[in-house]
């Protein structure tokens, strides 16, 4: 079921949001060669906390850490540990959600450690690109998959593949809410978008092929031929003449 909100619930939901995008600036400005993935995890677990709000992955289904920290080929989902150093030339993916107000929150950025190779830079700036493609001319009475459709085009135009297996989603009370939101798809299908609903648009891209591996801790999924992934990631809201990019 696809939850409407109401202009209240908008801006209740706005301070997770500006949360999550003020902790991935944080975080920004510290993330460096040298660093354990936990060490990031704590500085973002220290902010969220000292703004008044939650993590909202710690603890969800089990999961054990307040972020997400994906490295090079690991697409989603990496679980910050001590042993995991970040190295120069890294491209370092940071996923977060933010519970505030009944509300979440949730973007992701992939950072670039240092001398980063010309090759994985490319790949971060077009997974940027394609989100920004995806929300291109997005209103009220937009197909769902336009999204991915656009995605998907300036992703493949640039010889890079979408990532099929995982997807997008409505975002509000819950941090998975209806729909899901492929970063694939053919323009002009899938349900017309409502004002109100609130979207996580998250496009995945690989270097190589778009198959994935999950591994075996259950959580950390990584590309098929362990070539480089890179993630980026905005909560937006659909009004009747453009969106809202919440995260921003």
């Amino acid at each position: 079921m696809i939850y409407i909100k109401n202009q209240k619930e908008i801006e209740l939901m706005r301070e997770p949001c500006i949360i999550v995008r003020d902790t991935l600036d944080f975080i920004s400005k510290r993330i460096k060669s040298g660093m354990s993935t936990l060490e990031v995890d704590k500085l973002a677990y220290d902010y969220i906390k000292a703004n008044g709000a939650e993590p909202s992955c710690l603890g969800y289904e089990g999961y054990p850490n307040s972020t997400c920290i994906s490295i090079n080929e690991v697409v989603v989902h990496g679980i910050p540990t001590e042993e995991k150093i970040i190295k120069d030339g890294d491209i370092v993916s940071v996923d977060i959600v933010v519970y505030k107000n009944g509300f979440h929150g949730d973007a992701t950025r992939t950072f670039l450690i240092g001398n980063v190779d010309e090759e994985k830079r490319k790949l971060v700036k077009v997974t940027e690109e394609c989100f920004f493609k995806g929300i291109e001319n997005l209103r009220a009475g937009t197909p769902l998959f336009d999204i991915g459709a656009k995605i998907q085009k300036h992703a493949e135009s640039n010889g890079y593949s979408v990532v099929r297996a995982l997807v997008g989603h409505g975002i509000g009370k819950e941090m998975h809410e209806d729909p899901s939101v492929p970063n694939y798809g053919k323009l002009g299908t899938g349900i017309r978008l409502k004002a109100g609903m609130t979207l996580a648009i998250e496009p995945m891209i690989n270097m190589g092929t778009y198959q994935v591996e999950l591994l075996d801790d259950g959580w950390t999924c990584v590309t098929k031929d362990r070539k480089p992934s890179a993630h980026y990631e905005n909560t937006v809201l659909i009004t009747e003449d453009g969106v809202v990019v919440l995260t921003l």
